[in-house]
């Protein structure tokens, strides 16, 4: 398929060290171009010409494969699509190559702006308890074409909007959009062209699953959704037919059943997801209906989530002081998801801020204003939320750290043990983007824990 092709990749982070070796083995002529020469010499060594800083392809290109972060309006992208020669993401790549094998792996998809890894960490679980050689890939750090050669029966793959943007011709066995939310608007230029590219996850999948309690979710599921296609539903209420859902405490199925007008079978009690909360209830809801569409029976699903460990920074608990406890979800990077992380909680006081990205916090703030005991704010939107919080939940007390201050977490963790109370939690749920004071949302998660231990 690739040998003696001339293939440009544009990027030379974790794209570019997934996808290069792959390309050169495969007998490929491969070029790499990044803007930071650091980086691209990192790949020195695999066989691939390296050229920084490249604004058009190199003459002979064939196919780009782009780092999904690239805009469509880079230079270097509009001048290959300007060229005729085709853009794809490492996605794609990956989906093209697996296709290609004897045995290629069933792919179970998810994207949403919130609980994707979540999802596909509980699926993986559900999997693997099957006795399913499965991994959980993409989004999620496992890059998907390394799962493609490495040989697994089926990967749970965690999609996000910018890698299906470059996608054009997968085909998962099953696919599901968790929820949308305003998120990536910078990238994207507005939430129906976000929504769009999320949308493209159903476009050829055999089993579409839909969030029942999310209207762009139900919406794309209705959009996207081939006629072929079968249609799943999935929410936090009694279950109708073709849908799983909550019955008291109890996790049901109601969609992959013998009868399902008249028969519902037990997946698991809620007791048994973790982390606790509605929206967790919905991301397992979410990976049992991908796991039951791919054959997995109810005792696989009920043991995949029992076992499940969540991932570092997402509504981790740090400790307890004082009878307060401190939990970090600093994975929470955009309003919705900070949403469903307050609202699990009945007296918070929030440590929050860094960088919207253009979303607006007011839903936000009006939704949870009653469980907020106290705000602590930090990072570049503070005073957008500081304003939301005075239009909203003008009765709760918000502390303002300084721009200039040296430690803004310990002095936040500070600030939120002065307004805490017995039974309270603190909750680094920050609603935003990390990088105007940490280099990522894990290491603002590892600053707060280590402001806790402190304590």
């Amino acid at each position: 398929m690739f040998a003696g092709r001339r293939v440009l990749v544009a990027g030379a982070g974790v794209t570019g060290a997934s996808v290069v070796p792959a390309l050169v083995d495969m007998g490929a002529r491969v070029t790499v171009t990044d803007g930071n020469a650091e980086r691209l010499a990192e790949l020195e060594g695999l066989g691939a010409e390296l050229v920084p800083g490249l604004s058009e392809p190199p003459a002979g290109t064939e196919l780009v494969v782009t780092s999904p972060g690239w805009r469509p309006a880079a230079p270097l992208l509009v001048a290959a699509a300007t060229a005729g020669i085709e853009v794809i993401g490492d996605v794609e790549l990956a989906w093209r190559v697996g296709r290609e094998r004897r045995h290629p792996p069933a792919w179970l998809a998810v994207t949403g702006t919130n609980g994707k890894t979540t999802t596909v960490g509980m699926l993986e679980s559900i999997l693997r308890a099957d006795g399913r050689n499965a991994v959980a890939c993409g989004n999620v750090g496992f890059a998907v074409l390394e799962a493609v050669l490495g040989g697994y029966e089926v990967l749970a793959v965690e999609l996000s909007s910018f890698q299906l943007h470059w996608s054009n011709s997968v085909a998962p066995d099953a696919s599901v959009v968790v929820n949308v939310a305003e998120d990536h608007l910078d990238w994207h230029g507005s939430v129906e062209a976000y929504a769009a590219d999320k949308g493209k996850i159903h476009d050829r999948s055999a089993t579409v699953v839909h969030n029942v309690n999310d209207s762009w979710s139900t919406r794309l599921a209705a959009e996207h959704a081939p006629a072929s296609a079968r249609r799943v539903g999935f929410g936090l209420d009694t279950p109708g037919p073709g849908e799983l859902g909550l019955v008291e405490d109890l996790l049901v199925d109601r969609a992959f059943v013998d009868d399902p007008a008249h028969r519902a079978e037990e997946l698991c009690v809620a007791s048994d997801v973790r982390p606790a909360g509605p929206h967790n209830l919905a991301n397992a809801l979410a990976a049992a209906a991908l796991a039951r569409a791919h054959g997995v029976g109810t005792g696989a699903v009920a043991k995949g989530l029992r076992e499940f460990r969540p991932g570092a920074h997402r509504a981790v608990e740090v400790g307890e002081v004082g009878g307060v406890r401190y939990i970090n979800d600093s994975k929470a990077t955009n309003p919705h998801a900070a949403a469903g992380s307050l609202l699990s909680h009945p007296s918070v006081v929030w440590i929050a801020g860094g960088l919207l990205k253009g979303a607006s916090v007011d839903d936000l703030v009006r939704t949870v204003a009653d469980h907020l005991r106290a705000a602590v704010l930090l990072g570049a939107d503070a005073g957008v939320i500081a304003a939301a919080l005075a239009r909203h939940a003008p009765n709760v007390p918000v502390r303002r750290l300084s721009p200039g201050d040296h430690e803004p977490m310990t002095t936040a963790v500070a600030t939120a043990r002065e307004l805490a109370r017995p039974g309270d939690v603190v909750l680094l749920a920050p609603a935003a983007a990390s990088m105007d004071m940490f280099r990522d949302y894990a290491q603002r998660g590892d600053a707060f824990a280590a402001a806790v231990r402190e304590l």
